[in-house]
């Protein structure tokens, strides 16, 4: 937890602890979070009227920052990740274009709404099952948006859960995900915490968000997870037998017969010689070319993705990893988007 977060929740506690009436301290949380909602959903309005006046989308895939790095079981620099990953992807030093050529700044290809203020809700006193849903709100509002489709920059993996959880619920039925990991982040509540960033995927095969869960390069995983992983059905891929796998996993076709393809990546997912700016060093992960002829082969509606994991404060001093995060979401963008 940031010390902005143990601030503020310690304050509210000290208030709650004086008698401070129950209902004045929910009404101001909830003046907060309609706030925030509201910042969200006329940034979402405007980006949506924008690109449905410049007509041809069919998909335009739309940046929501989720900087939350508080269930993080370890370090907790991912909750500085969304600014990073979008200062490098308007780095001056490659060009706006996609591999297979979609250009960037064309807004029917990529468009910003901004952050859900985490810290600022949290130091309201905000628990997380109240935070969990603003994030749930915040991607719905961009969903209600259309061509709008949701590409959110985590923030540590806990984020994917109420983000699932709205596409599922917003387009009517489960979805298929990729998930790219070292870890497979399907204990039943890690350390107590049922929104650890290691529980994230058990709560979503709870419930029922997902039809088919592929969980590709993973090379931490305990005897929970792959007993989690059988209750659930999950497909484990673990990086022992890629050099097997590969062939299957570069051929994937997701999503027929629900409501599409959700992509979760976890910067950790890469060999760390790749991605060394993350908290949780796994060697021994997927090249940057492996997780990029996985997506790119991949054929199936992706609807909605994230990216998680990236932690600024680990990262080289010349911003490799955040390179390394801004080329997933910049191929990411590719594969949501359609003109």
């Amino acid at each position: 937890m940031s010390s902005l977060g143990r601030r503020g929740i310690h304050f509210f506690h000290k208030l709650n602890a004086a008698n401070v009436p129950t209902d004045l301290l929910e009404k101001g949380q909830n003046r907060v979070i309609d706030a925030s909602l509201t910042l969200i959903r006329e940034r979402a309005k405007l980006k949506g009227e924008l690109v449905r006046a410049l007509g041809g989308a069919i998909a335009t895939t739309s940046l929501l920052g989720v900087p939350l790095g508080h269930n993080s079981s370890f370090l907790q620099g991912p909750a500085f990740a969304p600014p990073r990953i979008r200062e490098a992807i308007w780095c001056g030093s490659t060009n706006s274009a996609t591999e297979e050529g979609k250009e960037l700044k064309d807004p029917r290809v990529l468009t910003d709404v901004g952050d859900v203020p985490v810290q600022e809700i949290r130091d309201c006193g905000v628990d997380d099952d109240r935070l969990m849903n603003v994030i749930s709100d915040s991607v719905k509002l961009v969903m209600e948006e259309a061509p709008l489709r949701p590409l959110v920059l985590g923030g540590d993996h806990s984020i994917s859960y109420p983000v699932v959880r709205a596409v599922s619920e917003k387009l009517g039925g489960p979805v298929d995900i990729l998930h790219l990991d070292a870890h497979p982040d399907i204990y039943h509540s890690f350390e107590g915490n049922k929104y650890s960033h290691a529980s994230s995927f058990a709560r979503i095969m709870e419930g029922g968000y997902a039809r088919r869960l592929l969980q590709v390069g993973i090379r931490s995983i305990t005897a929970e997870g792959r007993e989690q992983g059988k209750r659930f059905g999950v497909e484990q891929f673990e990086m022992r037998t890629f050099s097997r796998d590969r062939e299957f996993l570069e051929n994937l076709k997701l999503g027929e017969g629900v409501k599409g393809v959700y992509i979760s990546i976890d910067v950790d997912s890469l060999d760390p010689a790749f991605a060394p700016g993350v908290s949780h060093i796994e060697p021994g992960g997927l090249s940057f070319r492996d997780v990029l002829n996985i997506l790119h082969n991949l054929q199936g509606n992706v609807v909605a993705a994230d990216v998680v994991e990236f932690n600024p404060q680990r990262d080289t001093v010349d911003g490799m990893t955040a390179m390394v995060a801004a080329k997933l979401v910049r191929e990411l963008t590719a594969k949501i988007s359609k003109l």
